[in-house]
């Protein structure tokens, strides 16, 4: 039984304050008076025992008690509004998937019409973040995660072994005429904040070992890394997998031989180990095995 779980009037209180800011905003969404919104908030931090907004003459701020609260509250709030929804309108055999942002976009979108045509009977959730998905919410069956796993109790599987090499467009690399990898120092670069493998390692790599002074713009998803080298704005060091329709369209090039990338595994599947017995789960843990670039396709 849990004893522990606080009032949803209050949850709902709380997350609606933290979303707008205000407490009278709050009131008039959730048709009561800031008198009873304010009453429900002091309820639930007297429950939790913890401040969560910090009130003053210009408005109301979540403390950082309260921003990570938010966090869980809020995840866990849209995975009830989409469970009734789908109760509402009769939607059976529902998927909840979460994934980076860039390998949703970029990887997984243009895929989903085939698992849509080969599942029909599957209702599939996509949503994308850089947060990890918390499986104890009970809001997501798989998890797509970028970075150096290290996620105990839950199934890890490689998605797949990616090459990071420069990319860069065709304007770009017959304007610059780079030979060599030691003539990028004096390229405008483009960073991702978040790769598991940044310039500095390519760049060793290759033998050059002067350091990067400066990039011309630094980004937090390879998304957006990558439609600035499409503009011609610099050099993006990422993966041919997740670049390979802008490759395939011509917009995006290697600027080196392919041959002088970085190989790594860093998107993983994952999820605790009794979701892959629900039939929907084990559907698409196969169907991503058919999408799966083979080796030689990643060159």
């Amino acid at each position: 039984m849990r004893t522990s779980l606080p009032p949803l009037p209050a949850l709902l209180a709380f997350e609606a304050v933290a979303r707008r800011r205000s407490f009278a905003l709050a009131a008039t969404e959730l048709h009561l008076t800031a008198s009873a919104i304010s009453h429900q908030v002091a309820r639930l931090e007297e429950i939790l025992g913890a401040r969560l907004f910090e009130r003053s003459s210009r408005g109301v701020e979540l403390t950082e008690v309260g921003a990570k609260y938010l966090q869980r509250v809020s995840g866990a709030l849209e995975a009830l509004t989409a469970a009734s929804d789908d109760v509402r309108q009769g939607v059976r055999n529902t998927l909840y998937v979460h994934s980076t942002p860039s390998l949703a976009s970029l990887w997984l979108m243009p895929r989903l019409g085939h698992f849509a045509q080969a599942h029909p009977g599957v209702s599939l959730f996509l949503s994308a973040s850089h947060q990890h998905s918390d499986f104890a919410l009970g809001q997501v069956d798989l998890d797509i995660r970028y970075g150096v796993p290290s996620w105990p109790g839950l199934t890890v599987r490689p998605l797949f072994e990616e090459h990071i090499l420069p990319l860069a467009s065709p304007a770009f690399i017959e304007r610059y005429r780079l030979r060599e990898p030691a003539e990028l120092l004096q390229a405008p670069l483009i960073q991702s904040t978040v790769s598991v493998v940044q310039w500095a390692d390519w760049l060793t790599a290759q033998g050059v070992e002067a350091p990067v002074e400066r990039f011309a713009l630094r980004f937090d998803r390879a998304q957006l890394a990558l439609d600035a080298a499409l503009q011609g704005l610099g050099v993006a060091l990422e993966s041919s997998t997740i670049a390979a329709g802008h490759i395939r369209a011509g917009w995006l090039r290697p600027v080196f031989d392919e041959r002088l990338h970085l190989p790594v595994k860093a998107h993983f599947l994952v999820y605790p180990p009794r979701h892959e017995q629900r039939h929907e789960v084990a559907q698409f843990l196969r169907w991503m095995q058919t999408q799966v670039p083979q080796p030689e396709a990643a060159d």
